[in-house]
């Protein structure tokens, strides 16, 4: 058993340590799993957990976009999202993909950003600009939210830390 006089002070110890900033042992950082991407997926937070909210893709496209015509084809595509609060609310990651499931070119998108429907729904419209357009196959969503970024550790050692959305999809991952 140990003496009281070291219960006492053991306390006392571990405040100076934490001040002195000894206590970035406990700052942590941990990148979540991508999840398997679809043409619609049910979102989940960077620890796993559902979110009671899908997105879909209803469709999409090649077309020149209206404001740059000369540019050639791009991927226009429809969205819808299922769930989602008016405000604030999950955003994804929708990735242009060739046959194989490859990327071919990708962007976030967020539900705060969709229109409102009178069934609860929000919808919306983006563009993803593609080097191969004819190589185009669908549009695929990856289901992490990317809407939420903690700090790090590195950034902020006494309130950084935990689980992260992965790396935002890009050109040449296999969705």
């Amino acid at each position: 058993m140990l003496p009281a006089r070291v219960l006492a002070v053991a306390p006392l110890a571990l405040v100076v340590l934490a001040l002195s900033g000894c206590s970035s042992w406990v700052c942590t950082d941990t990148t979540a799993k991508r999840g398997t991407a679809g043409a619609r997926v049910e979102i989940v937070h960077t620890y796993g957990q559902r979110l009671g909210v899908t997105v879909e893709a209803v469709g999409w496209r090649l077309e020149p976009h209206p404001q740059e015509p000369s540019r050639g084809d791009k991927v226009h595509f429809d969205y819808r999202f299922e769930g989602a609060e008016d405000e604030s609310g999950p955003a994804v990651d929708a990735c242009a993909v060739d046959k194989k499931r490859v990327a071919l070119g990708c962007q976030t998108i967020h539900s705060s950003e969709a229109w409102p429907e009178p069934d609860g729904t929000r919808t919306g419209d983006d563009w993803l600009a593609v080097e191969h357009p004819e190589r185009v196959a669908g549009v695929l969503f990856v289901p992490n939210d990317q809407s939420y970024d903690r700090r790090t550790c590195e950034t902020d050692v006494k309130d950084g830390g935990g689980t992260h959305p992965p790396e935002p999809a890009t050109v040449g991952d296999q969705l």
